[in-house]
């Protein structure tokens, strides 16, 4: 088999591959991160690589270089300058190159900053009210009598009978701590320590006491991270954390598309379950060295995400969860061993994955429900988590709704030409004088702009909407005479960032007018569904008590910049509240209260799901919420004492 090798600049990390491999499979052997948000589809542009030396080895220009030029997200002039999409450029026989050797010449290429896959601002705190610890993993020392010739009692009949002493009663035992029960009793002369699970399985015995040593993991599975909460079960203190970027990312920028590679390729679920599992034991990894705690001693588990990681997770054919009526396989919760999904913590230990609501509404919904208590508490309650997917929730101790609405990857930098995640030199705040549309704006680590992030794209979007650079209707104002607003290949785009102040190979940072429209489809989405929910419930703005804004994105937007694009109703600014990883402090929850585990088989059952896309009003509620910030501009009475001030605001009422 012909090979070539691979040289990536400024790293000097050398691959050797078979030809016919394209230049990110290169990368990824070589362990050189690399953007990827179509999961090497060569729709989002965002693995460029330059071209040093060896180009003749390369394929000429692709149909996917070729349609990114023509919708603006690439240029003719980039790709004469050696810039090529690592996803669908591959090696190629070069007969003259390779005509001598089996293993021919170099291809050296450099990886430019805003190519590379940085270290994501990964949230990891949350909102979370107290919990009392009852876990239901305990820990029990005993002493036993030692057998004798009089009294050659089986050891395991011994262990149980001692434990009944305690109150314990008829206990079952899995092999693997059965195989080392003989050792465990006899190392420290009888002396021992009895992992038990739910009062009636022993998951491990150890000698000696170690009662003090007991630890638990929650995880919570998003579309982009994963986070683990190591804890203390003794007491439900937090002491390490874990998190990496979904590795399943490379695969897939949101869960059709993941759903989608699970389908086409034979072996695909295999393949994403791999991943998500290699990548929760890396998480794992990590939270047990910081905390100086060994795997061994994690003797349990609990799992949220949304129903598509819910399904890879365990390895669940999703096919169904893609395609009306978008059935999940199960709804209920599970307890599964460790060492059956692969995850390197005590073997005993169990893994509880968390009930899920419906095919689009997973365990996370049910995580943020549970940490934030809203279905227990009488004030009526909106919630939002917006990730690559976007929950709504509405309700209080009466009722509980949920919908789901296609909006996160927007706020997630994907589909926008210059869009990215929290990394740094991401753009993330942004503000914009009204009267010289002069922009001042703040980068992830304080480095030159790569891109702009979710926060970044709401404060742009608010900005150019109060400068008057935008519309009530998203158009960008091409009658305001501004070197930042200009056509590119026809294409109206306003510049926030010059070529001089970017990372280099950035080039000119703008918004476009599809970019703007993205953010519009995903904010009607998400208001759409709140206000349908609202007039199912006879709900006003006024009703709602409190709006808890949930995830990653919640946690880092401005909240008076998303309500000035619509992108929630009108509630009083001391309303809102960011609550962060609900969800995985919901996991944390279930980890350390069996009553909390049960609250979330029932919270699933008794949340009603609404589908959005059959609810009658959605369609003139998504259409009006299009408009800034709606088109029903008495709907944010609000809005008018926040701005009124701005020179701009009365010219924009009548547009």
């Amino acid at each position: 088999m012909e090979k070539a090798i691979v040289v990536f600049q400024p790293d000097n990390v050398i691959t050797e591959v078979e030809l016919g491999t394209s230049l990110l499979e290169a990368a990824k052997k070589a362990g050189i991160k690399i953007e990827s948000l179509c999961g090497g589809k060569g729709t989002c542009g965002k693995c460029k690589l330059i071209v040093d030396s060896g180009a003749e080895n390369l394929d000429g220009p692709t149909y996917e270089e070729l349609s990114a030029i023509k919708n603006g997200k690439f240029s003719q002039k980039l790709l004469d300058s050696g810039y090529r999409f690592a996803c669908s450029v591959k090696v190629k026989n070069n007969k003259k190159f390779f005509s001598d050797s089996s293993i021919g010449g170099h291809v050296i290429l450099t990886v430019p900053a805003e190519s590379r896959l940085g270290a994501q601002k990964i949230l990891v705190e949350g909102f979370e009210k107290r919990v009392r610890a009852d876990p239901l993993v305990n820990k029990y020392f005993v002493e036993m009598p030692k057998p004798s010739l009089a009294k050659a009692t089986p050891d395991l009949e011994r262990a149980t009978s001692t434990l009944k002493g305690l109150g314990l009663g008829d206990l079952e035992i899995i092999h693997d701590a059965l195989k080392k029960l003989p050792d465990s009793l006899r190392t420290r002369d009888w002396k021992s320590t009895f992992v038990i699970w739910d009062d009636r399985e022993i998951i491990s015995i150890e000698p000696g006491d170690t009662v003090k040593r007991k630890f638990g993991l929650a995880v919570d599975i998003g579309t982009t991270t994963i986070v683990g909460y190591l804890v203390d079960l003794n007491n439900g203190k937090l002491i390490g954390i874990g998190s990496i970027l979904n590795p399943q990312i490379s695969l897939g920028e949101d869960v059709i598309t993941r759903i989608t590679y699970c389908i086409q390729n034979a072996k695909g679920l295999d393949k994403i379950n791999k991943v998500i599992v290699d990548g929760l034991n890396e998480v794992i990894e990590e939270a047990c060295s910081k905390a100086k705690v060994k795997k061994d001693e994690i003797y349990e588990v609990t799992v949220v995400g949304n129903t598509a990681m819910h399904h890879l997770f365990l390895k669940l054919n999703p096919k169904f969860l893609a395609l009306s009526p978008f059935t999940p396989v199960l709804k209920r919760g599970l307890d599964i061993k460790a060492c059956n999904l692969g995850i390197k913590v005590n073997p005993g230990a169990n893994v509880h994955i968390l009930p899920v609501i419906a095919g689009f509404v997973g365990a996370d919904t049910v995580g943020v429900l549970l940490s934030t208590n809203i279905y227990k508490e009488p004030e009526l309650t909106l919630a939002t988590d917006i990730g690559t997917n976007g929950e709504i929730m509405l309700g209080n101790k009466d009722a509980m709704e949920v919908c789901s609405a296609a909006a996160g990857p927007a706020f997630e930098g994907a589909h926008l030409k210059q869009g990215m995640r929290g990394e740094p030199g991401a753009i993330e705040k942004i503000s914009i004088d009204a009267n010289t549309l002069d922009v001042n704006y703040g980068t992830i680590d304080d480095l030159p702009p790569r891109g702009i992030c979710g926060s970044g794209i709401v404060d742009a979007i608010a900005e150019m909407f109060l400068a008057g650079v935008l519309t009530r209707t998203g158009n960008i104002n091409a009658d305001i005479k501004n070197q930042r607003i200009r056509r590119t290949k026809n294409v109206l785009e306003f510049v926030l960032a010059w070529a001089d102040e970017t990372a280099k190979g950035v080039g000119d940072l703008a918004i476009t007018q599809g970019d703007v429209r993205e953010i519009q489809l995903a904010k009607a989405a998400i208001y759409a569904g709140a206000k349908i929910m609202m007039k199912r419930r006879h709900a006003e703005e006024k009703d709602i008590e409190r709006v808890y804004l949930a995830g990653a994105f919640g946690n880092y937007i401005d909240k008076v910049n998303a309500k000035i694009i619509g992108l929630y109703p009108d509630v009083p600014g001391d309303k809102v509240k960011s609550v962060g990883n609900a969800a995985g402090m919901g996991a944390k929850h279930a980890l350390i209260s069996r009553g909390k585990r049960e609250e979330a088989e029932i919270i699933a059952k008794r949340t009603n799901y609404l589908e959005l896309t059959i609810a009658p009003q959605f369609k003139d509620e998504f259409i009006a919420a299009m408009y800034l910030p709606h088109s029903k501009i008495e709907r944010f009475p609000s809005l008018r004492k926040t701005c009124e001030k701005l020179p701009s605001w009365s010219e924009l009422l009548k547009n």
